[in-house]
Formats: C-alpha cells, sequence, structure tokens
C-alpha cells in the first residue's frame, strides 16, 4: 500500500476548503482516508498543520502531492524532515 500526503476537497460550491489526509494511493480524492493531518483554506489563508503527524508519516515513507509539499515548505516542515533525515546519516 502506497501512502499518499494529499488534498480532500470540502466545503461548499466556490468556497473551497480542503483537509490534508494520508491515504492509500489507490483511493478517490475525496474517498476514506487513514488519518487527518490539517486543513487549508486558500480563500481565507488559513493553514492548521499537526507538524508531528506530518513527520511521522514522511518518516514512514509517504509521497507527498505537490500542492502538500508547498504547504508543509511554507510551514517549515520539510526542512526539519530533511535535517532529520541529515542527523539520521
Amino acid at each position: 500500500m502506497a501512502v499518499k500526503l494529499r488534498l480532500t476537497r470540502m466545503g461548499a460550491k466556490k468556497r473551497p476548503t480542503y483537509r490534508i489526509v494520508a491515504t492509500d494511493g489507490r483511493r478517490p480524492r475525496d474517498g476514506q482516508y487513514l488519518e487527518l493531518i490539517g486543513t487549508y483554506a486558500p480563500l481565507d489563508s488559513e493553514t492548521k498543520i499537526n507538524e508531528e503527524l506530518a513527520l511521522k508519516w514522511l518518516n514512514n515513507g509517504a509521497v507527498v502531492s505537490d500542492t502538500v509539499r508547498n504547504l508543509f515548505s511554507e510551514a517549515g516542515i520539510m526542512k526539519k524532515f530533511a535535517d532529520s533525515k541529515k542527523k539520521g546519516k
């Protein structure tokens, strides 16, 4: 099972909000997910991410979508992940 970190669309028509989720890559975009990591509201410029869960899934080898990678980079999570990989070597 290939775990992916990606967005699931929520919200009303023309008022999108997204959940950042860990899901099986074979599942549909808005289908069942393994764990909720955070939320993203592009119209409000609001992002909430549980950093511990994000790092847990990254360390377990989850594949990150491009948009989620950008959100994690803005929050500084990708830098912490890269630093933790350097310390492990």
